[in-house]
């Protein structure tokens, strides 16, 4: 059998390792267009719960992660001059090109054949080869070629995103939110190894142009990092990081792809890792995902040993449903950091914020499982500030009032605990006194006319806006409108339990909640 992978990172590595030590008489090759110490970018980084699979395949990333790599335990959220930590996340990081090398070494020692500096530009190059994988990352050539075949998609965010080291060390993963005279910018931040921390800025459009940084030409070649925003990021960013100089590497402003396929293989064509999917860098997923890949092939082909198509389509249809099922719980990540600087001017007790953050892809009961005593402290937090637990907790203002922050719904009503109604409208109704319904829509890209709604409804003097329909997501990101951007109370209705229901109380996300109890 001969086998060709275009891509020597991590899952291509991982994978020609894998195959050719189940199948010592194959051929496999890698085919890789820069040069074995090439690498952009700086550290990849594990959780400690997501390991089990690439261990058992191989130990080769907990030998680099224990030998090699930085271990913590805690996180912190930086913003308003606070350190908020929290305890039982368990991850680790090592520098990429570290990996990489361990990664070569294991597959020179298994009998691969790594061919550095060679380009395929042509796919009839590799037509005596019985199996291709493509994992030439997220901008893949390959997928691109054989579109019709792959049907690739992107899902492109609007906020920039900048790659950067720094010789300061943190001590563990540490979200840094700086307010600066252009807008909000944020860091994230971890060590990699003894004199090294990845450092990660995202910004808004609107934040990244106001502050100049929108001059660098993104038709450069690879290589050449963006010394204007590397000058602009240390100042602004000196008391955080103790006036440590950031460090480029083809370090140059972008937009986050989450990027799908259709289809991951085309006859004897398969795709694997970025050049498959993409998940958003704050769930730390992309090399993981890629060696795991990398794992689900190899096992693939060790039970078809004669039909790679049986074994194409086993990869895909066991791993599929894994990988979108990390691509959904990453979408409200990576939304969360297309509004945080709405969140950083808003929320100005760094308790909440924290807490906002930390949830944004878990309740709080999860959160709690980690770390018990911070919950507590958020816990008391409220306490202090209301007197009773969230759920419990009475709510007044000018036009009405309730006892508690739970709610019964029915179409032309809101129901307190004590009995008092709240009568509501649809959105283009009329009633003195009465609440709006807001629906949320099953997509993003209907969020522009709920929250034109939301805006039309603030404007009227309607006392508050019930939210419903939609996803988990979209109602929270129209009630966060009516909340933040307008001053008028939320009531979201969905299927939440008491611990949901809790989560989105305590991080400000809604003023009441209706839905299963």
């Amino acid at each position: 059998m001969k086998v060709a992978c275009i891509g020597a990172g991590p899952g291509g590595l991982f994978f020609a390792t894998l195959l050719k030590r189940s199948r010592p008489g194959a051929e496999v090759v890698v085919f890789e267009r820069n040069g074995p110490d090439d690498t952009f970018g700086f550290g990849v980084v594990f959780s400690d719960a997501t390991l089990d699979a690439i261990d058992a395949a191989d130990p080769v990333l907990s030998e680099a992660l224990e030998k090699h790599g930085r271990h913590w335990d805690d996180i912190e959220v930086r913003v308003h001059g606070a350190r908020e930590r929290v305890g039982g996340m368990g991850m680790a990081a090592v520098v990429r090109k570290t990996l990489l090398s361990l990664l070569q070494e294991r597959a020179r020692a298994e009998g691969v054949r790594m061919r550095f500096q060679h380009e395929i530009r042509d796919p009839a190059e590799l037509d005596d080869f019985d199996l291709v994988v493509v994992c030439d990352g997220a901008n893949s050539r390959f997928r691109t070629v054989f579109a019709d075949d792959f049907g690739p998609t992107a899902d492109v965010a609007s906020a920039k995103f900048v790659w950067f080291g720094t010789s300061y060390m943190f001590d563990g993963l540490t979200f840094v939110h700086q307010d600066g005279p252009h807008g909000v910018f944020a860091a994230h931040a971890y060590p990699i190894g003894d004199s090294l921390s990845t450092f990660i800025v995202e910004t808004d459009a609107d934040s990244w142009a106001r502050a100049g940084l929108d001059t660098f030409d993104p038709s450069t070649p690879p290589g050449p990092s963006d010394e204007k925003t590397k000058a602009y990021l240390e100042d602004l960013f000196r008391e955080q990081i103790d006036g440590h100089p950031l460090v480029g590497n083809n370090s140059r402003w972008a937009n986050f792809a989450t990027r799908r396929a259709s289809s991951w293989r085309r006859g004897k064509w398969v795709l694997l890792g970025d050049a498959a999917h993409t998940a958003h860098f704050s769930v730390g997923s992309g090399t993981k995902m890629a060696m795991e890949d990398a794992v689900a092939l190899a096992e693939a082909l060790g039970e078809s040993p004669h039909s790679v198509p049986e074994a194409l389509d086993a990869y895909e249809s066991r791993r599929r449903p894994k990988v979108e099922k990390i691509q959904n719980s990453a979408r409200p990540s990576l939304s969360w950091w297309e509004h945080f600087g709405r969140y950083v001017r808003s929320f100005d007790d760094p308790t909440q914020f924290a807490f906002h953050f930390l949830t944004r892809s878990i309740p709080r009961g999860k959160l709690a499982v980690r770390d018990a005593a911070y919950v507590d402290r958020v816990d008391g937090w409220w306490r202090e500030r209301h007197g009773t637990p969230p759920l419990e907790t009475p709510f007044r203002d000018g036009t009405f009032r309730l006892p508690a922050r739970r709610v019964a719904v029915r179409d032309d009503l809101l129901t307190g605990t004590d009995g008092t109604d709240i009568p509501m409208v649809p959105f283009g109704g009329q009633l003195s006194g009465a609440g709006v319904w807001i629906e949320a829509p099953d997509t993003e890209e209907g969020l522009p006319l709920a929250l034109d709604q939301v805006r039309e409804t603030a404007e009227s003097g309607t006392p508050l806006v019930g939210v419903r329909g939609g996803t988990t997501l979209t109602r929270v990101l129209v009630a966060e409108e009516a909340r933040l951007a307008h001053g008028l109370p939320a009531a979201v209705i969905g299927a939440y339990d008491d611990d949901s229901a809790t989560t989105l109380l305590l991080s400000g996300r809604a003023d009441f909640v209706g839905g299963a109890k």
